[in-house]
């Protein structure tokens, strides 16, 4: 959109000007941009209430423009971040360490670890937080989220706080945390130093644009006094820093695949491989309990049988960055873009590229439910074929899609056991639904289509809310049925190099013992040589009533319990939707029973744990 002299405040030189500049900037440039105006209408506004404070006569004007004013912003932060797998971690405290760099004092901490009787002193509060499950906060901001949300949330009308969200929109109730905490902080009286900002898959670009406009605005706010304090921050932090591997999220290390193995047995209705990459060369290094993400591509008959519906050419070229870098429109489909899912943000674009009303109808108010289950389990080649025809070019097709996002596994090996070495096990999935057969973009691309000897693009992601004890003593509990049991066998490899004293007791489930007992060999070789004290199976299907791994915790109740006593650790990793709500509802009836307390009780037990570090999630 163009401005235009007469309507905007603008010269004709200005307009010019700025019709020059404003379709060239990039997101996070228009989102600094627009922080940094508002700093610096904020401090304009602050010195013409001082100067028109001393003026006769001009005192009920002052005191307007002093009241719309912001006063000086403090220079102590404080960041709390609530993160499930890390990354709002690690966002938290790059922002921390920028802030630091300015001169500011950060306080930097997880949500659980915050003590809330302190927010009400908080004049500038920063919160990174992921949304996870149905909209629920991640299991170390649950406890912050239902302080802000009690009766004993203080009023805060001294604070200044933003927010930013990661989430997915391709689940319902995208970024909803970070949504809940935008909007009770503003209830409670908080003013915004900074508009929230919700952030998709791909998060870089706005993470910056975010970290830019805070940075400007706090110091629009508070004067540029740290400029010489922030240099030196900046050259003390730098040169104690340990050295990182120059392979990351933003750029992958290809890893060479050494096998690539079938876990299952023959006539096993599952397959389940087995992947171990080589990291030489690559400086990358993890702990148990970390993830490996995987940049996949996805299946080239689905991306041939868009190009074909749409009437391309697989040669045409289109670009794949806002650097306007350049790509046949098979390739881009291939490894750039997400194909294989729907979000209401890629339907609302696309029905601005057909002249089929029907995906307006869709998209109209009232028809949610509706949306939503045309949204569930169908890909992009359903939506080309249903809302046809199209008005489109390549170039304007890939223009509404977004990046191909990696996809996250945990580790199943110890790196001090595997030097150079990572291991997966990555299940394949293929499924039907609406008369045509799907596939998991990454598990079926390295089921049918890598070998050793191919590479795959990689990067380690690190978890610190899953992490083995500090003590190498303390016992610990791992329940994780199917490719859940990944990060365990991670564990024991570790606590075999390490020599560790501490009991370990594993419940492990599947379908059949015969075709699905992943690893089974490793756990009776590490039973036998004392790295597993104990192991309980369920196997669902070998049964006429089907058992799983809740079924043992329960069977197994008061030797379970009497570890708890002990000091043990709990670790669930696997499906977040199910398995993981019946584990802990079987947690709580073993503490409930065992323990002698009520249901109430039980879960609060449950908490503290969770509190002591004591009680870990890897699900999803």
């Amino acid at each position: 959109m163009q401005l235009q002299v007469t309507n905007s405040p603008f010269s004709q030189e200005q307009v010019e000007l700025l019709n020059r500049l404003l379709p060239s900037l990039t997101e996070s440039q228009q989102i600094w941009l627009t922080g940094y105006l508002f700093a610096r209408q904020t401090t304009a506004l602050s010195t013409a209430s001082t100067e028109l404070q001393a003026v006769p006569g001009e005192s009920n004007a002052a005191e307007v423009i002093s009241i719309a004013s912001q006063a000086p912003v403090s220079r102590e932060v404080t960041v709390l971040f609530g993160s499930q797998t890390g990354n709002c971690q690690r966002i938290a405290t790059s922002l921390s360490r920028k802030l630091e760099e300015q001169g500011f004092q950060v306080t930097l901490a997880a949500m659980n670890k915050f003590k809330t009787n302190g927010l009400k002193k908080v004049e500038n509060l920063f919160l990174v937080v992921s949304t996870h499950g149905e909209g629920e906060p991640p299991d170390n901001a649950r406890a912050f989220h239902e302080f802000v949300y009690s009766k004993r949330a203080p009023q805060l009308e001294n604070l200044r706080f933003s927010v930013l969200s990661l989430g997915d929109t391709s689940y319902e109730f995208f970024c909803q945390t970070g949504k809940d905490f935008d909007q009770r902080l503003e209830e409670l009286g908080g003013k915004r130093l900074a508009p929230r900002v919700d952030c998709d898959l791909d998060y870089d670009e706005p993470v910056a644009g975010w970290i830019a406009q805070i940075i400007s605005s706090l110091n629009e706010g508070a004067g540029s006094a740290a400029a010489g304090s922030g240099d030196s921050a900046k050259e003390s932090s730098s040169s104690s820093a340990p050295e990182a591997s120059v392979y990351s999220r933003t750029n992958p290390f290809k890893a060479e695949v050494l096998a690539n193995i079938n876990l299952n047995g023959r006539g096993s209705d599952r397959e389940t491989r087995h992947l171990e990459l080589s990291l030489e060369g690559s400086g990358l290094q993890y702990e148990p309990g970390d993830s490996l993400g995987i940049y996949p591509e996805n299946h080239p008959a689905l991306v041939d049988a868009i190009i074909h519906e749409l009437g391309f050419a697989p040669t045409d070229s289109v670009a794949i960055n806002k650097n306007g870098e350049q790509k046949s429109l098979r390739e881009a489909l291939l490894k750039h873009y997400e194909i294989t899912a729907l979000t209401k943000p890629l339907l609302t674009q696309a029905a601005q590229l057909t002249s089929n009303t029907a995906l307006q109808e869709l998209l109209a108010p009232g028809q949610e439910q509706a949306l939503k289950s045309y949204i569930n389990g169908r890909d992009l080649l359903d939506l080309v074929q249903d809302f046809a025809p199209w008005q489109l070019t390549p170039s304007s097709f890939v223009a509404i899609l977004r990046k191909l996002p990696a996809r996250l596994y945990s580790i199943a090996s110890s790196f001090k056991a595997n030097e150079d070495e990572v291991h997966l096990t990555v299940r394949a999935v293929r499924y039907e639904a609406h008369g045509r057969e799907r596939y998991g973009v990454c598990s079926v691309h390295c089921a049918e289509r890598v070998e050793a000897g191919d590479s795959l693009p990689i990067y380690i992601q690190q978890n610190p809310n899953f992490k083995l004890p500090a003590d190498p003593d303390a016992p610990i509990i791992m329940v994780g049925p199917g490719t859940g049991v990944a990060p365990f066998r991670a564990f024991l490899e570790e606590r075999e190099e390490l020599g560790a004293d501490g009991k370990s007791w594993l419940f492990y489930g599947d379908r059949h013992f015969v075709t699905d007992f992943l690893y089974q060999t490793d756990w009776q070789r590490m039973l036998k040589d004392g790295v597993l004290t104990k192991l309980d199976v369920a196997f669902s299907r070998d049964t006429e009533e089907k058992v799983y791994v809740q079924h043992r915790l329960l069977e197994k109740s008061r030797e379970l319990f009497q570890w708890l006593q002990e000091g043990a650790y709990v670790y669930i990793c696997g499906d977040e939707k199910h398995m993981a709500h019946d584990v802990h509802a079987a947690l709580i009836t073993v503490i409930e029973q065992e323990g002698g307390k009520s249901q109430e009780e039980a879960a609060a037990y449950l908490d503290d744990l969770q509190q002591q570090q004591r009680y870990q999630r890897d699900v999803y």
